[in-house]
């Protein structure tokens, strides 16, 4: 089998169907195979996968096991030569997993590929980056990387849409969409379990890398996510997720003292955007990076 499509998913039951009549929809000369792992969801999800996508494989967990643990199970599952793990809240436009497979067998030493993401306006989404060594993490924090230019830097998140618009050898990518050749993981190992959710992306990636693969994103097939399909609009929980996934990468890949170094970075910056956010009459983010200060 060419392709193993893994969705994970929680209470998204709408988002789900939409994303597997689009898989349904578009993709074709492909033999593949769709895994839906579902985290304990209670909004009948399950019995919609069963009832309208009876070829679909639905694993059904009791409780919320994580993105990573949930991906995991469903790899394992997989008998496909190559592994996409796709959010729920995506879909498809084009026949994106075929454009995918296709590029992946042209490619060396590939570890990852990442398709451009869209957002629902189908503008760019901004989706990958650079390692969160220290610099990078600087210039984050004070917001250098954003002035125009920015990503010849090697930004840990780029937002600069020039460069979605070419090939890009990247360190890693938003777990929304990783399409990740199986003899790879066998190689570098899962997703880090201990990461529920925030960062498990970019750990696997640092693994994978690691292990001497590239990691390649192409704007030749793409994707829409709509972003926070199970979580709603961004909350304090995902800016204290993105910086505790942090602090746990420094621990598990770096030294103690980069480690210091990181938590200043980042209580750093959190005060410069209570700051900047509580200026600019947005009180509400100000306030939840008032929580983010006391956990960096």
């Amino acid at each position: 089998m060419d392709l193993s499509v893994i969705i994970v998913n929680w209470n998204t039951k709408k988002l789900l169907e939409d994303c597997l009549v689009s898989i349904i929809k578009f993709t074709k000369y492909l033999d593949f195979e769709v895994i839906v792992v579902d985290n304990g969801s209670n909004d009948g999800s399950q019995r919609m996968v069963q009832n309208k996508f009876p070829k679909v494989k639905l694993i059904q967990n009791k409780d919320n096991l994580g993105f990573a643990k949930a991906n995991n199970i469903g790899i394992k599952s997989a008998t496909g030569k190559y592994i996409l793990l796709l959010n729920s809240d995506t879909y498809l436009i084009e026949n994106s997993l075929q454009k995918l497979v296709e590029f992946a067998k042209k490619q060396n030493n590939l570890g990852v590929l990442v398709p451009q993401l869209l957002n629902s306006d189908k503008s760019i989404q901004q989706s990958i980056g650079f390692f969160p060594n220290l610099p990078q993490i600087f210039f984050w924090m004070t917001f250098i990387d954003d002035l125009p230019f920015g990503q010849i830097l090697k930004p840990y998140h780029v937002d600069h849409d020039v460069f979605y618009q070419s090939e890009q050898k990247i360190d890693w990518a938003t777990g929304a969409a990783m399409f990740v050749p199986k003899n790879v993981i066998q190689k570098a190992g899962f997703l880090d379990e201990q990461i529920f959710m925030y960062g498990e992306d970019v750990e696997w990636c640092y693994r994978i890398k690691k292990a001497g693969f590239q990691i390649i994103y192409t704007p030749i097939s793409k994707i829409v996510h709509i972003g926070r399909g199970s979580s709603g609009k961004i909350s304090t929980k995902a800016f204290i997720g993105e910086f505790e996934g942090l602090k746990y990468f420094y621990g598990k890949h770096k030294s103690n003292f980069s480690l210091q170094i990181l938590r200043n970075l980042l209580k750093m910056g959190a005060l410069a955007r209570i700051l900047l956010f509580g200026l600019l009459g947005r009180k509400e983010t100000a306030r939840a990076y008032v929580e983010v200060f006391k956990v960096a």
